[in-house]
């Protein structure tokens, strides 16, 4: 019986498993969005958002902790430097999973875990996305100092002739 166990063990043993999420998190870290099924994506964000919070106090000790559950130099530098540096600012809430609908083989739900920072479409949840709006207020400022500058030159010609 399981009473109480809140792991999933997704149907492998224990050092199976952890090679699994080790694996998972470092292509993760690496892409910043990975598609898989969704009981190791939801398994996957207990794993890796503590390891996000370690990678906020860039210590010695903190990079040789997270070094112990993932295995790469790679990964743990690419934490450190530019993961950490994005989401300082956050409390937690580093990951989010989307549902991308059933495989076709056996019909598992997939899904899609990403991390938060580094999603320019999906920026906000409320359907625009900063960068939109960046844009829209450039274009109508660019747009205000082009015709005045267009009617200073006119000016400036009729005035020189």
């Amino acid at each position: 019986m399981r009473h109480g166990d809140k792991i999933n063990n997704l149907g492998r043993k224990t050092a199976h498993r952890h090679a699994l999420m080790s694996n998972l998190a470092i292509a993760l870290i690496t892409n910043k969005r990975i598609f898989t099924t969704l009981a190791k994506a939801k398994a996957l964000r207990t794993y890796i958002e503590p390891m996000i919070t370690k990678s906020k106090d860039d210590t010695t000790h903190s990079r040789r902790v997270v070094f112990a559950d993932i295995r790469s130099k790679e990964a743990v530098t690419e934490l450190f430097k530019n993961i950490a540096v994005k989401v300082a600012d956050r409390k937690g809430g580093y990951t989010r999973i989307i549902k991308t609908g059933n495989r076709l083989g056996d019909a598992a739900e997939m899904a899609m875990i990403e991390l938060v920072d580094f999603n320019d479409i999906y920026t906000n949840g409320k359907g625009t996305t900063e960068g939109a709006k960046a844009k829209t207020t450039r274009r109508s400022r660019t747009a205000k100092k082009t015709t005045t500058k267009k009617e200073d030159n006119t000016s400036e010609t009729k005035t020189e002739e």
